[in-house]
């Protein structure tokens, strides 16, 4: 197979394409939602002992998430670390002592082009109030959790998910020894 032509339907926030694809002899039409990369961290405050996602509106789901800290790279050019590490002063107040790399994966490749870089991150810092940035319309909550509690909490957020579960495998074995 081969993309023959992209077709800018839709500029705005994000980005609809619709590509023409050659199979053979037979050509046909997908619509491609174009997101970029975004960067996202499981954040593990070590002062506190305990887990800080943030809690915000998502108006594809029309309800309130509680997720991973998370954010789009700015442009082409920046590097995951460092959208992430100016995600979490964004969202949650917190400069980062300790980021480490967990996966990168695009979550749903059939429609959406969105790849996203996840990472481990420990803060002990607050270095602002957080909560987001207004000029993007973003109104952010944090919500702590103890190792615990993020073990027994169910998430609908798939990158949320996953960072969980590689919290289970390598973070919380450690933090119940103490």
């Amino acid at each position: 197979m081969k993309i023959t032509k992209k077709e800018t339907a839709y500029k705005g926030h994000y980005q609809l394409q619709i590509y023409t694809v050659k199979d053979g002899q037979e050509e046909f039409k997908r619509e491609v939602f174009q997101t970029g990369t975004a960067a996202a961290a499981l954040v593990f405050n070590t002062r506190q002992q305990k887990f800080i996602l943030a809690k915000q509106f998502r108006p594809a789901v029309e309800q309130e998430l509680v997720e991973v800290v998370a954010g789009m790279l700015d442009s082409p050019d920046e590097k995951p670390e460092d959208a992430i590490t100016r995600e979490i002063e964004e969202e949650i107040g917190f400069a980062v002592d300790k980021l480490e790399f967990i996966a990168s994966f695009y979550p749903s490749p059939g429609a959406c082009s969105e790849r996203i870089v996840l990472f481990y991150a420990e803060v002990s810092h607050q270095v602002s109030e957080g909560g987001g940035k207004d000029d993007e319309h973003e109104s952010i909550q944090s919500v702590s959790y103890s190792p615990q509690e993020l073990a027994d909490a169910e998430f609908m957020d798939g990158k949320t998910f996953m960072a969980v579960q590689w919290a289970e495998m390598n973070v919380l074995p450690n933090l119940t020894k103490k």
